[in-house]
């Protein structure tokens, strides 16, 4: 049995006192009674400390035994409980395998049972080719019989008949495509036309490539020519602006294909004669304050239309350009309200599909920001403002709307889908390109009265601004035959009696209904 270290500690203290109590008898013996007293009493003091160490000793190792019972009964629970739930998760997984084994069964079961239809089927079916095939013999016995002609005669026949109404579609086809070919090709040339008019200088004034500054007299016209005609060179090589001094009476044209160097030209022009002294040094002076006030007037331009459609977040630069816009025009619209128009309208198209109505109105308003730049350098207005852009740092659906609007790439999003219908939209208007409404309402007009006109016909609309036409007829009248008679005689009426941009679409449309009433 081990002895715990405070019974041994005990121990040896008793010796130590036993040692003392000895050493001190040896010296005195006058004491010696004394000592044999303190002895007998240490003996039973040490007898009952190792007592007290060996029943403290058996309790301390009671309780250490009964610690480690009680830690081996909780492994033992644990291991039991540990146990039992693997067993149940085994059981499951037995369940599950088990339900699979089931449903792959079925599965094979219903499989085989549908190859066995499939087979019965396709021997059902091979037996319906036979009778078909032996029926078809037949028929075309029948036929060589009452025709007279063998089955390859037949055929030559038909294959003739057939060769000549091919060759008849063909020819209309070709002169169809070659009537199409021609309108985009003119459509096209004059797209290129006007474009080099706006970005190119040469001996052509138009409305849009010329100013008028009004003067208070003809005497003004001597002065701003000045001695030896110093003060016209002047203002035209400062100002990059061709000055057109003729007879017409108190009016000085302003030409040049840039408008923004022309609003510089007229706003110095008109300020020289307001001061009315002309000469080099004042023109220089006047020339600078006048490319101020535009410079200021384009910026202020561009940060209101930013405001106006709620876009912010611009480089500068772009806001600037944006300005810029306001002194252009295409086919007589303003570009930078077109600009505006098409980002508004793609905001709203943006909210109707629940798309980023921010970054859709922001691609509607730069989608046009080639434009700002495409009479100083080379290429076209698309690929211009996707390089802009790029410059910039804008998002890249910004980008993909500005180089598809025009069709020239694939739109990648739905939000550049969006720009290309809202510009569209903005062009087509009407009152947006040099149409009047009176125009556009009379051609409109003369659409349906031309299609009202025809026998059979119920009503009839004009759509998609003039350029397409509904016709709806009276079925018990018009045939399915007469229906395409009747859409190309339309055709050729329209063709002949009026005048339009572009092409027409002619729908004719036959309807057919049948009502009953369940009493």
């Amino acid at each position: 049995m081990n002895i715990p270290i405070g019974v041994f500690i005990a121990v040896l203290l008793v010796a130590v006192i036993v040692s003392v109590v000895l050493s001190s008898v040896i010296t005195s013996k006058s004491e010696r009674q004394k000592a044999e007293k303190t002895i007998g009493s240490a003996e039973d003091k040490a007898r009952e400390i190792i007592d007290e160490a060996l029943k403290t000793a058996d309790a301390e190792k009671r309780e250490a035994a009964l610690k480690a019972k009680e830690e081996a009964i909780r492994i033992k629970n644990d291991l039991d409980k540990e146990v039992k739930d693997r067993r149940s998760e085994v059981q499951r997984s037995e369940r599950r395998i088990q339900q699979k084994e089931e449903s792959i069964d079925k599965k094979a079961d219903a499989l085989e049972r549908r190859e066995q239809s499939i087979s019965a089927r396709e021997e059902n079916l091979n037996r319906m080719k036979e009778e078909v095939a032996k029926l078809n013999e037949q028929r075309v016995r029948e036929l060589e019989r009452i025709s007279g002609l063998t089955s390859e005669q037949a055929k030559e026949h038909l294959l003739k008949i057939v060769e000549e109404d091919v060759k008849h579609e063909e020819a209309l086809m070709i002169k169809e495509m070659e009537n199409r070919a021609k309108e985009e090709a003119d459509k096209k040339a004059k797209e290129i036309v006007v474009g080099a008019i706006q970005r190119c200088a040469s001996d052509h004034v138009s409305e849009s490539t010329i100013s008028v500054v009004q003067l208070p007299s003809d005497d003004m016209k001597g002065r701003i020519i000045g001695r030896e005609g110093r003060n016209i060179r002047t203002l035209e090589t400062l100002t990059g602006v061709e000055l057109i001094i003729d007879d017409t009476p108190e009016a000085v044209v302003l030409s040049a294909f840039e408008p923004v160097r022309r609003e510089i030209a007229r706003i110095a022009l008109e300020k020289l004669i307001v001061d009315g002294r002309i000469h080099p040094a004042k023109i220089e002076e006047m020339v600078e304050k006048a490319r101020k006030e535009v410079e200021q007037t384009i910026k202020e331009a561009g940060e209101a239309a930013t405001l106006e459609v709620g876009v912010h977040g611009l480089h500068p630069e772009l806001v600037r350009l944006l300005g810029c816009m306001k002194y252009r025009t295409s086919y007589g619209q303003n570009v930078l309200r077109h600009s505006v128009e098409v980002s508004q309208l793609s905001g709203l198209m943006a909210a109707e599909l629940g798309l980023n109505i921010k970054l859709a109105k922001r691609a509607g308003l730069l989608h046009d920001i080639g434009k700002a730049v495409d009479h100083e350098m080379e290429g076209s207005h698309v690929q211009l403002g996707a390089d802009l852009c790029r410059k910039y740092k804008e998002d890249e659906v910004v980008i993909n709307s500005v180089e598809s609007h025009h069709g020239d790439k694939e739109p990648t999003s739905l939000i550049a889908c969006i720009v290309q219908a809202a510009d569209t939209i903005s062009a087509a208007r009407p009152g947006a390109r040099r149409e009047t409404l009176d125009i556009y309402t009379n051609r409109l007009k003369q659409l349906e009265e031309i299609t009202n006109n025809f026998k059979g016909v119920e009503k009839s609309f004009a759509v998609q601004a003039g350029r397409e036409v509904r016709v709806m007829v009276v079925p018990e009248q018009v045939t399915d035959a007469d229906m395409v008679i009747m859409a190309r005689e339309i055709s050729k009426q329209i063709e002949a009696e009026m005048k339009y941009p572009g092409q027409i679409k002619v729908n004719v449309i036959r309807e057919s209904r049948v009502t009953d009433y369940a009493k």
